[in-house]
């Protein structure tokens, strides 16, 4: 069930409105799921039926992405006002410490809520901030200009290349190793999505100086790294438990930088098992 949901955040120019759409299903441990940059919460979609029979799933639009509008001017689209942002959600939901599993930009999020102590475990999936300085440079070049295309494609030419494995590789293989698995439809939304998030060019900005350096002690974090991971590349994840040493490391073979399309059933295991009250 698809909803909005509006709230105040603090800020220096005193508190701010924020409205985020959402959707939600299933009932048990609530668990939240964030998306990445550029993306919108149906990248969550070949999991969700999965998680939804073990947990009350709410996977989120980041404001400025999918259906969820721009942060208001005051609020800038760093990573302290968007945890902030998402602990005044959590607290509108009335979800007191919920888990919470992010993909990309969605899992430098979760385990920053992590630190905050916001929830009670992190299941972070190819997870943004672990990237060494040229790693980060040729990310951001790779996000540009996939922004950029999906901006210059008109929709009739996305339609059509949607529409045979082969065009779907070309639009969406830079984040699924197995592209011709999306169908048309799903390739024609996220590739609207990215030219139409308001929100990515203030938060590629915030992120060029990000790097998540401090250990999360005391709940369960777990980081899992695609093997065919072609933005944010695998050894990214050794680095992370390195920084990281507690947390549960998984690599998922076979799969690209949004695994939850290549392998949902893995995916949705690791979720599940990093999630156990």
């Amino acid at each position: 069930m698809s909803a909005t949901l509006s709230f105040k955040v603090p800020s220096a120019h005193g508190p701010q409105p924020v409205t985020v759409s959402y959707a939600r299903v299933g009932r048990g441990a609530p668990l939240l799921l964030l998306h990445g940059i550029g993306h919108h919460r149906q990248a969550w979609d070949p999991v969700v039926d999965i998680l939804a029979a073990d947990r009350d799933v709410i996977a989120v639009d980041l404001p400025g992405f999918g259906a969820s509008p721009a942060l208001p001017e005051a609020l800038a689209y760093d990573l302290p006002t968007t945890t902030a942002v998402f602990g005044a959600l959590c607290e509108a939901l009335d979800l007191d410490r919920p888990h919470v599993a992010g993909n990309s930009l969605g899992g430098l999020i979760a385990l920053e809520l992590g630190r905050e102590r916001l929830v009670r475990s992190v299941t972070a999936l190819s997870p943004a901030g672990f990237w060494s300085e040229a790693e980060r440079r040729y990310a951001f070049g790779v996000l540009l200009a996939m922004r950029g295309i999906s901006r210059r494609l008109p929709l009739p030419l996305v339609e059509q290349l949607s529409r045979s494995a082969a065009g779907r590789t070309v639009l969406t293989s830079t984040i699924y190793a197995r592209p011709g698995r999306r169908t048309p439809e799903t390739v024609v939304a996220e590739t609207r999505a990215l030219a139409e998030a308001t929100g990515f060019a203030p938060t590629l900005t915030a992120g060029s100086t990000v790097r998540f350096t401090e250990d999360i002690p005391g709940i369960p974090v777990t980081v899992a790294w695609g093997s065919r991971d072609r933005l944010l590349v695998p050894r990214q994840g050794v680095r992370a438990k390195q920084i990281l040493p507690r947390a549960r490391l998984v690599r998922l073979p076979g799969c690209g930088h949004c695994p939850m399309n290549d392998d949902p059933a893995l995916v949705a295991r690791v979720i599940l098992d990093g999630s156990r009250d």
